[in-house]
């Protein structure tokens, strides 16, 4: 076969492939939202409002209008689940050191507490998913995921400093 035609093969195959991405994730995103619903232990405004510790955690203290925009989230349901977080405990308010006015946001003993218990329970239900799973193919399937994701947020404003992502040493 012609390289010409070899090369319209290969970009038929690589559209293909595009394509059926493309019907994957918004399936990927419905079953990670239907797993959220079976895996929630309080009510689904308490667990959203949990997953703001991620980053808080992972971050530092942040002002809420800089967490907003590290989740892209709306800033008006950033405040809500902070007002959840800080009303169970698991958040606190300290003063901005630059700015006196301001506050950031800052995870309490507690907050790491439920986060690591959030995190234990993610684990555990990708640990029993991936069990048929050889050792190999969750290695390659998580370094291919990750990058995936890094590609994405690169097309996102401030892409390829968006401040969420673990550095890739931990992924």
């Amino acid at each position: 076969m012609p390289s010409a035609a070899l090369e319209r093969s290969g970009t038929a195959a690589r559209l293909e492939q595009v394509h059926t991405l493309s019907e994957q994730l918004p399936r990927f995103m419905r079953l990670v939202h239907a797993v959220k619903t079976q895996m929630a232990t309080t009510d689904n405004r308490d667990r959203a409002a949990l997953v703001l510790l991620f980053p808080l955690a992972r971050l530092g203290p942040l002002r809420q209008g800089a967490l907003a925009d590290v989740v892209h989230a709306d800033p008006s349901t950033v405040s809500r689940h902070v007002a959840v977080l800080v009303e169970q405990g698991l958040v606190r308010r300290v003063a901005d050191e630059a700015d006196g006015r301001a506050t950031r946001l800052v995870v309490t003993d507690a907050g790491h507490t439920a986060l690591d218990a959030l995190r234990a329970e993610r684990e555990a239900h990708l640990d029993r998913v991936t069990a048929g799973w050889s050792a190999d193919d969750l290695a390659t399937f998580t370094a291919l995921f990750g990058r995936l994701l890094d590609d994405i947020t690169a097309t996102l404003p401030g892409g390829e400093t968006a401040p969420f992502d673990l550095p890739r040493e931990n992924r």
